[in-house]
């Protein structure tokens, strides 16, 4: 049985009601626009932490196609710092960071934005250091260009993925289709909602020897669930 459409208006309510669950945001501050099941965020937080949980409050809600985050970062005047005191400080974090290889990373900074650039061993070292740096105070927004360094792939790459995407309970694997060529992975199909369908991305990524994920997964609320 096909599930009904979500209409904007629900997705939109549902939205707000996520973002006043949500502790680390105040949602009086945020305005919610929704289009096709399109949200985009508007306003302003006074923390590039408190935009990041904002956005990911929004992913959580059934009914959503993608988010769209335009909510400002602006800091109080005792949070503003100089963008070489913030340089210093993302490079002191994370190098007591241990996952992170801060000797092949390059920071900079420009009004408090921090762009990343270097390469890792693997993808979570990537992920892992922009996690870390939005965190820091002072932070307005993170480019992250960090890349991942060419590793053996495995013959049996596609059916490491298609095994993983069956094992994870976020997602139906009958609907992702898995193609590999060399160390890039292209994922397509139609899923329920845009949080599977970064579960699933999240388990490519995963995957030794990937250096690139190109997701093409389309989110469709009311996909029909395959059974047996």
């Amino acid at each position: 049985m096909a599930i009904s459409p979500r209409t904007d208006e629900e997705i939109q309510e549902d939205v707000l009601n996520e973002l006043r669950w949500e502790p680390r945001v105040r949602a009086n501050e945020i305005g919610v626009i929704t289009r096709d099941g399109v949200v985009t965020l508007l306003g302003w937080v006074d923390s590039y932490v408190q935009k990041v949980a904002a956005e990911a409050a929004a992913r959580r809600v059934r009914g959503v196609r993608d988010v769209i985050n335009e909510i400002e970062v602006r800091l109080a005047g005792s949070a503003q710092r100089t963008d070489d005191s913030l340089a210093k400080s993302v490079k002191d974090t994370l190098a007591w960071h241990v996952p992170v290889p801060i000797d092949d990373l390059d920071v900079r900074v420009s009004n408090g934005w921090v762009t990343l650039k270097g390469e890792v061993e693997y993808n979570f070292q990537k992920r892992e250091a922009e996690h870390v740096v939005q965190r820091i105070p002072g932070v307005k927004g993170i480019t992250n260009l960090i890349t991942v360094k060419p590793n053996p792939v495995p013959g049996d790459l596609k059916l490491k993925i298609e095994e993983a995407l069956v094992r994870n309970a976020e997602t139906d694997a009958k609907h992702i289709k898995v193609e590999v060529k060399g160390s890039k992975v292209i994922l397509r199909g139609k899923v329920h909602s845009n949080m599977e369908k970064l579960v699933a991305e999240e388990s490519a990524w995963s995957a030794p020897g990937v250096t690139e994920v190109e997701n093409q997964i389309e989110v469709d609320p009311a996909l029909e669930p395959i059974t047996g």
